[in-house]
């Protein structure tokens, strides 16, 4: 498929794909084998998007998340989510003084640049919604007092299958404010020996080194927002996102915040692969990524057994794609 250049592309800086390769160098340095799976955190982080991320225990979650945190040279912090666990615990609280007899606000994990939510399934509802706000509008209002967060501030949350014991499951409220839902899956039998040897002595992510600090990291997700996006290709965005929402299998759709973080994150690809412009292939690549988390099949649906990475895929193949 030809897709002419748009005229509001953007000059390509190679100095910022630069880092964005050697970004990828360090995950694939750790994470082995899962390529795709690596490109689409890139994805999310360029596009200033939360990433969660969905498999059973002990694929390599919370290590892809520290190795990102890692490569930056950025504030990190991870917090361990836990049934006993307190929106206070996460934002923060007032501390009485004795000395002074005033209260003093002690910042919580979530001033930071990069949040690690390991196993954010593991807290009850309440707790989880301490996030919210943050990852929509980057600040934190605490006892009436609104806390702006500095930037970048990205979420690379855990979970688990909610099959699985003491989980809960995440709130469409908040599934809605993560850009991607990822799953790493099991290696394949060659990459899992050399996980063995790679891990023998040492564990890889030891080797991780920052590679890029915050404002290289702003800069990049600033040429994000200046790749050119044909006027066919974001109303195919608005189709895509229409069509989950007139579909009889699915009870609730994409939501508009949905498409902007779509439109986002096929910028923020067309970025990654070098080139001034979105084509059709950057949204079709990214719709499982994109809509499978934020879409809530009907009854019927559940009941015959159909996933919504199946259901994201047939709609994909039934809406016409721009030439």
């Amino acid at each position: 498929m030809h897709v002419d250049r748009p005229a509001t592309g953007t000059a390509i800086n190679q100095s910022l794909h630069d880092v964005a390769e050697a970004l990828r160098h360090n995950l694939a340095s750790v994470i082995l084998g899962k390529e795709e799976a690596i490109n689409q955190v890139m994805i999310a982080l360029f596009s200033s998007g939360n990433i969660l991320l969905e498999d059973v225990p002990g694929v390599g979650k919370t290590t892809l998340a520290k190795a990102l945190a890692r490569s930056l040279d950025a504030e990190y912090n991870r917090i361990q989510f836990t049934p006993d666990l307190l929106p206070a615990d996460i934002l923060g609280s007032s501390i009485f003084n004795p000395q002074t007899g005033q209260f003093t606000f002690r910042k919580g994990p979530v001033f930071t640049n990069i949040l690690l939510a390991d196993e954010i399934n593991r807290a009850s509802p309440r707790t989880q919604s301490a996030l919210l706000e943050a990852m929509t509008e980057q600040q934190a209002t605490i006892e009436g007092v609104r806390h702006p967060l500095d930037a970048p501030f990205v979420v690379v949350a855990t979970q688990n299958p909610i099959e699985y014991h003491g989980t809960y499951p995440l709130p469409e409220a908040q599934l809605d404010r993560f850009a991607m839902r990822l799953d790493l899956g099991y290696p394949n039998a060659e990459n899992e020996l050399e996980i063995l040897y790679a891990q023998r002595q040492a564990q890889p992510l030891e080797n991780i080194h920052p590679i890029a600090g915050c404002n290289a990291l702003l800069e990049i997700q600033r040429a994000v927002r200046e790749i050119g996006v044909e006027r066919s290709v974001g109303q195919y965005i608005v189709d895509l996102a229409t069509a989950t929402r007139n579909d009889p299998r699915i009870r609730l759709g994409a939501s508009p915040r949905a498409s902007l973080m779509y439109f986002r994150a096929a910028q923020a690809r067309a970025f990654i692969q070098q080139r001034e412009y979105v084509v059709p292939d950057d949204v079709k690549s990214l719709a499982v990524a994109i809509l499978s988390h934020r879409i809530v099949l009907d009854s019927k649906a559940r009941y015959k057994g159909q996933e919504r990475a199946a259901v994201v895929n047939d709609i994909v193949s039934t809406v016409s794609v721009p030439l």
